[in-house]
């Protein structure tokens, strides 16, 4: 039987036969957020990352993604849901600080550019790391365009408490412990992949986009209806950064990335990098002694592969990190799947947070069987169904190849999540976790609540297109965050943080560097 379709799993039964249920408490959480700065008449930013925000290449917490103007903000991982967002709420508010007269862009399809060229690649220095960093947005660039490359998203950290592991292991004492942790997080990999389709419909939030997201892809127009002059959309979407106008591309359609192994995951990855791909052969790698992409291969580095969840291990400086887990194991899994928040300050609120843990432990603790080819694209199919349709009546997914209604498959979801929610509430006021599950049976029930549904009235009641609500709410998120002034202790904190980045970076620029084009030969022959 796959994922939540028995009434009950061996793994929290074991748990809560030996009284070890408490294990399950205490995973450490990490946010990444992505925000597009934008100007105060409503443009993309166009200036360089603030200087007093620290080096993009050296800050382990204020950095950018794509462009210039994309700022990632970063939580270290704390243990209590609440300790993430507090650190992430401040982050917001020392941002705030630094910024002149721009706001950052609490949605996440991106408003507010006129085509590629007005939207600014990261640049990350003169190093050959910050170098490569930057040489690997042009090759993105060449292949998909920017526009794309501007959709925002926040990421959610998971690491599993290590004395679950352990106690996890005794029922396997045949396997090492590293074995049984890297079997364990590509498990709960394998079953987010199919049900991570829950995510879309209870928290995307991108049912509409600007038509000028299309300049560069004028065909794809034809797929959406016009909500007004200037706004695409489909009427029952939920997260259209997560549907095929996103990071969907036929070459990486065309990928069979093994989740059923640690070893058949960095093998695939690894083939999939060293693999020519014949139309970015044309667009070249160096054309008149200028770096048009790292290579012309299916994907330059593992980061270009698009996928819902990732297992991560921290790599050390220049080390590849397929390289990093087939060294070191999994460490933690990287959800990607999330919308901004647009009515959010900070993009995600404490319940979202703790419902999201309660879903990636509910994950782990199922049978996970190994997923074949066609049962990816089963999993691709739910995603896009509910990315594009999700919140329309009586729609169908498949589910062990039988269809069934998204509302009785979520059901069975939450009520298996009920028994991991109620024991993560212990030693917790208020039962925080059932409550967090408790306010998604609302969304179930009633679409009209999900945040998808809420942007399209308020953009409907408002009368403003997409782009002008999504900058009337960062608007108004922005006055809130900048009238709550940081604590001192913060500040010293940041502003430390960015004087120490901007020495780390002189540092690393002020050495000796081999020439470019050696430096990616040794990267890329690491193995």
């Amino acid at each position: 039987m796959t994922l939540l379709n028995s009434e009950t799993y061996a793994r929290l039964n074991q748990l809560l036969a030996n009284g070890q249920q408490h294990h399950l408490s205490g995973g450490l959480k990490g946010i990444e957020k992505e925000s597009l700065r934008i100007s105060d008449k409503g443009f993309i930013a166009q200036t360089t990352h603030p200087k007093s925000l620290g080096s993009a290449l050296t800050h382990p917490y204020i950095t950018t993604d794509y462009s210039e103007a994309l700022i990632e903000l970063i939580t270290p991982p704390f243990a209590d849901i609440e300790d993430t967002l507090s650190y992430m709420h401040k982050l917001h508010q020392f941002v705030y600080e630094q910024l002149d007269h721009e706001i950052l862009l609490g949605a996440s399809m991106p408003c507010g550019f006129d085509g590629d060229e007005s939207i600014p690649i990261a640049d990350y220095g003169s190093s050959n790391i910050g170098r490569m960093k930057h040489v690997y947005r042009h090759g993105l660039w060449h292949r998909y365009g920017r526009t794309m490359q501007a959709i925002a998203g926040i990421h959610f950290n998971y690491s599993v408490p290590p004395s679950l592991w352990q106690v996890l292991h005794q029922e396997r004492p045949d396997i090492s412990l590293e074995q049984l942790t890297n079997e364990g997080y590509f498990g709960l990999i394998r079953n987010f992949q199919r049900i991570g389709w829950i995510i879309l419909y209870l928290f995307g939030a991108s049912p509409a986009i600007c038509k000028n997201f299309f300049k560069t892809r004028p065909a794809l127009m034809d797929k959406f209806e016009e909500f007004d002059n200037g706004t695409l959309f489909h009427p029952y979407a939920t997260s259209l950064r997560m549907s095929d106008i996103g990071y969907k591309s036929k070459n990486q359609a065309s990928l069979n990335i093994d989740y059923n192994s640690l070893e058949g995951y960095v093998s695939s990855l690894g083939q999939a990098i060293a693999t020519p791909y014949p139309e970015y052969e044309q667009i070249g790698v160096k054309v008149g002694g200028e770096y048009r992409q790292l290579n012309s291969n299916i994907l330059q580095i593992e980061n270009e592969f698009y996928s819902i969840i990732r297992p991560k291990q921290i790599a050390e400086s220049g080390e590849k990190p397929t390289l990093a887990l087939k060294r070191r194991g999994v460490r933690y899994v990287e959800m990607r799947s999330l919308d901004l928040d647009v009515f959010e300050p900070i993009g995600i609120n404490p319940n979202t947070a703790r419902f999201i843990e309660a879903l990636l432990l509910t994950c782990l603790l199922n049978d996970s069987p190994p997923i074949s080819q066609a049962d990816h694209h089963i999993n691709n199919a739910n995603q896009l169904a509910v990315a594009n349709f999700g919140r329309k009546p009586g729609l169908e997914l498949v589910r062990d190849n039988h269809k069934i209604t998204l509302t009785a498959w979520a059901g069975d979801v939450f009520a298996a999540m009920q028994p991991v929610c109620e024991i993560l509430d212990q030693d917790q006021n208020g039962n925080p976790y059932s409550a967090a599950l408790a306010a998604q049976y609302e969304l179930l029930a009633n679409p009209d609540l999900t945040p998808s549904a809420r942007v399209l009235a308020n953009m409907r009641l408002s009368g403003q297109p997409f782009s002008k609500f999504a900058q009337t709410m960062s608007a108004q998120h922005a006055k809130g965050l900048s009238a709550d002034p940081l604590d001192e202790v913060a500040r010293k904190l940041f502003v430390d943080m960015a004087k120490e980045s901007q020495s780390k970076q002189q540092q690393l620029e002020s050495k000796p560097q081999i020439p470019f084009d050696d430096f990616l030969q040794h990267y890329f022959a690491q193995h």
